[in-house]
Formats: C-alpha cells, structure tokens, sequence
C-alpha cells in the first residue's frame, strides 16, 4: 500500500464526506488539481502551509486508488516529488482520518507517519 497524505481544514474536510467526494480546498481549486503530500514532505507542508492552525485533519489516501490517470507526481520544493490529483478524490481512497493536533505551535503527527 502506498500512502499520500492531505492536510484539511475540519469543516472542509466533513463537507467532502457529506458529499461523497473531495474536490480540494481553496488552494487546491486555485491551482487546478489537489495537493498531497508524502510521509517524507507532509511535516513540512504542515508547518509551511498550515502555521498556527489548529483545527486540521491528517486524511491517508491509498494513491493505488486513484485514477492513475489523472494522478501526477510533480516536483517542487528543491526537486522532491509531490503527488498531484487533476480530478475529484472519490472517498473510496480514504485510509484513514485523524486529528492533527497544534501543540505548542508544532502539530503533533501519527507515530506511524
């Protein structure tokens, strides 16, 4: 199994489950596909992109689930890889969701991430 991650905003993220299907947050909609992350960059993006917030979920998503089609890994921050979706997510490809806690001004992450 080959996990990628999404950082959202609860009432963003619980709006997508509602409606059976994510099609990004914001910045996701801005940039024309969904933003994810790999266990080695997702600490980064958190303390890059998402400073001081504290009402976040840590989504797991089987990427093998995605279309791979639609499915790019595209480089970015000093050449690593991220995994980019140019489609909704359907919700089958949800692993797991967990909190992610803002402790101190650091999010506190899954041993297993």
């Amino acid at each position: 199994m080959s996990l990628i991650y999404k950082i959202a905003e609860k009432d963003l993220w619980h709006a997508a489950e509602d409606a059976g299907v994510f099609v990004g947050a914001p910045i996701d909609l801005e940039d024309g596909f969904i933003h994810y992350s790999t266990a080695d960059t997702v600490k980064e993006t958190a303390a890059k992109h998402f400073k001081n917030k504290d009402d976040l979920l840590l989504i797991a998503i089987e990427s093998d689930r995605l279309p791979e089609e639609h499915l790019k890994w595209e480089p970015s921050r000093g050449g690593a890889l991220f995994p980019h979706l140019y489609a909704p997510m359907q919700m089958d490809a949800v692993v797991w969701v967990k909190p992610l806690p803002l402790v101190e001004g650091t999010h506190q992450f899954p041993e297993d991430v």
